[in-house]
């Protein structure tokens, strides 16, 4: 993989995250989990290039979220092989099935071993975090996002801003 500066990058991240979803793999490269994730997003705050992450508390990754400054975001692109491995990461838990050796990903030491990317990545973020706060219902303007998005179907999201330290690129 080759690195990249956030002023190269010409990704379009409204495709990429809605459409062929991304790996979010939180934790060490000694004990780490991955999963899928359609919601989140790319941008600039506090002059730095940034992502926002979304992760539910009921996810095993949230627990690595929680507990690690780093982790990272893996495009694997839109072929058979990649929606399989974004379908199994996002359905089975990390919890019940060692993801690492059943989704097909090959692990990869960033960030000095403080985080977890992946061979097969077409695009990796290595980030830091910088801010994580919970959802709350009373913040939401539009209350119908509420009833769709939350209730019984889990608890309300975290969000991370993530500091963006290194962008990788396939050779």
């Amino acid at each position: 993989m080759q690195a990249m500066e956030a002023n190269q990058l010409k990704e379009n991240f409204f495709e990429a995250i809605s459409k062929e979803w991304m790996i979010v793999c939180a934790g060490g490269a000694d004990h780490y989990n991955m999963m899928t994730a359609s919601w989140g997003g790319i941008g600039w705050l506090w002059n730095k290039p940034v992502a926002f992450v979304f992760i539910r508390p009921e996810r095993y990754t949230f627990e690595f979220s929680m507990q690690n400054d780093f982790m990272t975001l893996s495009f694997l692109g839109n072929s058979e092989q990649a929606r399989k491995i974004y379908q199994f990461c996002g359905s089975q838990s990390g919890r019940d099935v060692n993801k690492e050796t059943q989704s097909g990903l090959t692990p990869m030491p960033l960030a000095e071993g403080k985080c977890v990317g992946f061979k097969e990545s077409r695009l990796t973020l290595v980030c830091r975090k910088l801010y994580a706060d919970n959802l709350k219902p009373e913040a939401f303007t539009d209350p119908a996002l509420v009833s769709q998005w939350y209730g019984a179907k889990g608890g309300f999201h975290q969000m991370y801003v993530v500091e963006i330290k290194e962008i990788l690129t396939e050779e």
